[in-house]
């Protein structure tokens, strides 16, 4: 076998998504062996980088080993992935609006790239800050304040110049907000600005495609055809490599035909 319970036990993201779900009573079987299914996805399309966050880093480790130990026993088969992570520190994991470590739709604190301006605006709105920090004069922190993390991933001095010029840049504003006398409120008027920015042309895109929605079936017809024919080209790959490629391995079948021909 190309992977042990134990191993799987020990993968920091699932021991993380565990707790987060509740699931340490009962783990179904389909969540406590997703990271196998996930190798299965990268490898079944030979895929050299894996665009990710850095908390995915041990799922696309365990694809490696799962890879490395099947090449170690079939000969050289399948393509080793390495992650792609964000230059960015800030965006190499940003956590959900309640603060919590990621961002998680089961969990509810999730920015979506189909939301208006309004769904949006409502969700800044409640985003998690410094708990600390009650009135406008109190002296803030900005590490673990959700509305500095995503400004750190996504505002620019161009910004600040166009949406608030009282601040040359992202470092003057932490100082201020730190040493006290600036408002959540403001903040996370501003950072609303730089993710509306961001949004606005997926929106206008999405607004676009949602037009013609034939179109967008064939588009997904076309690349789910192509990678069926990636991944069965990879599936066969593995089978002539393990040997069970029974119904294709002409030199088997002759050696039975020979075998049965003679009467053994």
């Amino acid at each position: 076998n190309l992977v042990t319970v134990s191993r799987l036990q020990r993968n920091p993201t699932v021991k993380t998504e565990i707790g987060m779900r509740g699931f340490e009573g009962s783990i179904p079987v389909g969540f406590f062996t997703y990271p196998i299914s996930q190798a299965a996805d990268i490898t079944a399309f030979r895929a050299t980088t894996v665009p990710a966050g850095e908390d995915q880093k041990p799922m696309i480790e365990q694809a490696t080993e799962i890879v490395r130990r099947f090449n170690h026993i079939y000969g050289d088969t399948l393509v080793e992935p390495s992650i792609m992570l964000p230059n960015n520190a800030a965006c190499l994991r940003l956590p959900g609006i309640d603060g919590k470590a990621k961002m998680s739709k089961s969990l509810g604190n999730c920015i979506y790239l189909s939301e208006t301006a309004e769904e949006m605006a409502k969700k800044v709105k409640v985003m998690y800050t410094d708990p600390e920090h009650l009135s406008v004069n109190d002296p803030g922190h900005v590490e673990g304040n959700v509305v500095f993390t995503y400004l750190d991933a996504f505002c620019t001095d161009d910004h600040f110049a166009r949406y608030w010029p009282d601040y040359a840049n992202l470092d003057e504003l932490k100082a201020h907000y730190m040493r006290g006398g600036l408002g959540d409120v403001k903040c996370k008027k501003f950072l609303e600005k730089v993710l509306n920015e961001a949004l606005e042309p997926i929106r206008a895109r999405r607004l676009e495609w949602q037009k013609d929605i034939p179109a967008i079936y064939e588009v997904l017809r076309k690349g789910s055809e192509a990678a069926r024919e990636v991944a069965a080209d990879t599936l066969a790959d593995v089978r002539r490599a393990m040997k069970i490629n029974y119904f294709e391995d002409a030199d088997l079948i002759a050696e039975q035909a020979a075998r049965f021909a003679k009467g053994e």
